[in-house]
């Protein structure tokens, strides 16, 4: 740290209350409040005179702040990158997938970076791959005629949209009703070890929003390889369900107290369903995809599901548009801008419509295509593997392209909740 600051542009003035330190990076003063009496923040403090004689030091678990050396022991005790405790359903891991060692992927080369040839071949392997999977598409669009009817009122501007969004858990929380969140990556979550769930043998509704590449993957091996298997090892029998008629939630209440409720066994499964708005292929992992066997029996591997989940950011990396086709959707494109900063694209943004940066001159519908068709492949192998694990799932348009370009939604109901099965 420099014993003083440098020396800022004769025209410029931190503002008032603010640190006096000249970040030369940024070419402005530092922003942080500082105390009262004092001309520099505490990350800056080493460059105030009356601060000399203390020496900040780099915090040892974290690089990126400053602490006084003095005080670093203090520090180290409460500092945020300190290493926590590790929850109980914290298992290392456990739902990554195995690690195959004859196919760890070496230093592969960038698609702009292949040749004609190569690019070609991948191509057809994809389309070869993925004959008839548009059929397997439903189209439904999915709205409630309430959270319509509330988002469409006109009294109600942005802040009250976004209130009745924020409001959606707290519409639910009913006197009986139990919330925990946890704080864990899903690839270490073990869920039959949270206490909620092993001690009223619960069944689960995994429900997904955007669940961005690799985290579809590991949430579904969570549900049903981690959750679903290690309940029937146990042999769990579910609690008995209670039977809803017509009759309004007060006078069955006043019946379960009088004690004449209907209670009856039912079919139980640990995993009740699962809904996951897909997005973000081009963060999918070879080693976590749940859908490898769907592509060994295809002859495809892990070089080639590489390439594919790269190319798949082509379906929504916002290629440019015709001026025509520009002009007419700027108003909705704007309207969308929050949700498409939302998902990077993966650093494979395609901006230019002439097509020289790869080979064999694609246009952009083409890339467009093949983008889709990159998604709909990876997504088919989640859909197969579902299918092997006892499920019935479907992939379907839940909303309008112009709404979300990510716009696919992968459903599964166990098989004996629907008879039938659906790809």
């Amino acid at each position: 740290m420099a014993a003083s600051a440098p020396t800022p542009p004769a025209t410029g003035f931190p503002a008032e209350g603010r640190c006096g330190y000249f970040v030369e990076k940024k070419k402005r003063f530092c922003r942080m409040v500082v105390a009262a009496g004092k001309r520099f923040c505490g990350e800056h403090a080493g460059a105030a005179e009356e601060e000399n004689t203390r020496k900040r030091i780099l915090c040892p678990l974290d690089p990126k702040h400053t602490v006084y050396e003095d005080q670093l022991a203090k520090h180290l005790k409460k500092c945020n990158a300190r290493e926590k405790p590790k929850p109980d359903f914290f298992i290392q891991d456990i739902n990554a997938g195995l690690t195959d060692e004859t196919e760890i992927l070496e230093q592969l080369v960038p698609i702009s970076s292949l040749s004609e040839e190569q690019l070609e071949n991948l191509i057809k392997k994809l389309r070869k791959a993925s004959e008839g999977l548009n059929s397997t598409l439903k189209h439904h669009i999915m709205s409630h005629p309430a959270l319509h009817d509330a988002l469409n009122d006109p009294n109600n501007g942005d802040s009250a949209t976004k209130h009745l969004k924020q409001q959606v858990d707290g519409k639910h929380r009913k006197k009986n009703s139990v919330f925990e969140r946890l704080q864990i990556d899903i690839q270490h979550l073990c869920l039959n070890k949270i206490p909620v769930l092993r001690e009223g043998k619960l069944p689960v509704v995994g429900i997904g929003k955007h669940l961005c590449g690799v985290a579809t993957d590991l949430a579904l091996r969570c549900l049903i390889e981690t959750y679903a298997a290690s309940c029937e090892e146990r042999n769990e029998e579910p609690l008995a369900k209670r039977i809803k008629n017509d009759k309004t939630e007060k006078e069955i209440n006043t019946l379960a107290k009088e004690g004449n409720e209907n209670i009856v066994p039912e079919k139980w499964t640990p995993v009740a369903g699962i809904v996951i708005a897909l997005c973000c292929h081009h963060r999918c992992d070879w080693r976590h995809y749940v859908g490898k066997e769907y592509f060994r029996t295809l002859g495809l591997g892990a070089v080639e599901f590489h390439y594919f989940q790269r190319m798949s950011s082509w379906a929504t990396c916002g290629m440019r548009k015709t001026s025509l086709e520009t002009s007419t959707m700027t108003t909705q494109l704007k309207g969308n801008q929050k949700d498409d900063e939302e998902h990077d694209d993966g650093g494979y943004r395609i901006t230019d419509d002439s097509a020289d940066s790869l080979p064999g001159l694609l246009t952009v519908e083409e890339k467009k295509k093949i983008g889709h068709l990159c998604k709909l492949l990876i997504d088919q192998g989640r859909v197969k593997y579902l299918q092997q694990k006892g499920f019935s799932p479907a992939l379907q348009y839940y909303t309008d392209p112009l709404v979300s370009l990510e716009n696919v939604l992968l459903t599964a109901l166990p098989n004996h909740s629907s008879p039938e099965t659906t790809a």
